[in-house]
């Protein structure tokens, strides 16, 4: 692996042309300069965070395999979508849990794309049993879940959880007058740092991930421990 300078322009270059031709023949004749400046920088990448990321928790793996490593795809799933274009039009990494193929646990994400870049973590859109789990630790420990939310590492780098989908209602068996319902009827749990083009151009956008993916510990702490694996 080499050493990571910061994507190079052709990465969002690549990616800008691409929504313009978002079809198989354009991709094919592309496809070494898509390995080449997006897969290999992005490789590069993953790499260079490996040992960041393990002085925040030992339990979450970088790994920089283009295929069945932390690097997603580049490949839609068009099976059952309306809109079959083939190919995202953007790069995305997950560091997942090392329990994560056995028990759906919280992981980091990073995104980059020509208009938005943004990364952090937490858990999107859980099963059943797990949702529930989380659900029931904010109820029982409201007071830990506000210092979750308050902590000086966490609010560093975000004011609060994301948006996401939610329930209209409480979900059934937990108090409305809960005074953090909002948060129970929440169907994930995540908060994600917004930058640009010219950050993820720099090497410093290792050490600045690695500080995020720091400063989001005590939501990651909170969700880990919810749903019942090592932080």
């Amino acid at each position: 692996m080499a050493e990571f300078k910061g994507f190079p322009k052709d990465f969002f270059a690549f990616f800008r042309e691409l929504k313009a031709h978002n079809e198989r023949p354009w991709f094919e004749e592309n496809k070494q300069r898509f390995r080449d400046s997006v897969q290999a920088p992005m490789s590069d990448f993953i790499a260079a965070m490996a040992p960041k990321l393990a002085r925040v928790s030992k339990n979450f793996v970088a790994d920089p395999r283009p295929n069945g490593g932390s690097m997603f795809r580049i490949y839609r799933d068009v099976r059952f979508a309306r809109d079959k274009r083939p190919y995202k039009e953007h790069a995305a990494a997950h560091f997942r849990h090392a329990l994560g193929k056995d028990a759906h646990a919280p992981g980091f994400y990073m995104h980059f794309g020509p208009d938005e870049v943004y990364f952090g973590g937490g858990l999107w859109m859980p099963p059943p049993p797990a949702l529930t789990k989380i659900r029931e630790a904010i109820a029982a420990k409201p007071a830990v879940w506000k210092k979750t939310l308050t902590d000086k590492k966490f609010t560093k780098h975000f004011e609060g959880l994301g948006e996401g989908e939610a329930l209209s209602r409480p979900p059934r068996g937990f108090d409305p007058a809960h005074p953090f319902i909002d948060d129970i009827k929440k169907k994930s749990f995540y908060a994600m740092r917004e930058e640009g083009v010219k950050l993820a151009s720099s090497p410093k956008l290792v050490d600045e991930v690695a500080d995020t993916f720091a400063s989001i510990s005590p939501l990651m702490k909170f969700l880990c421990g919810a749903v019942g694996v090592p932080f």
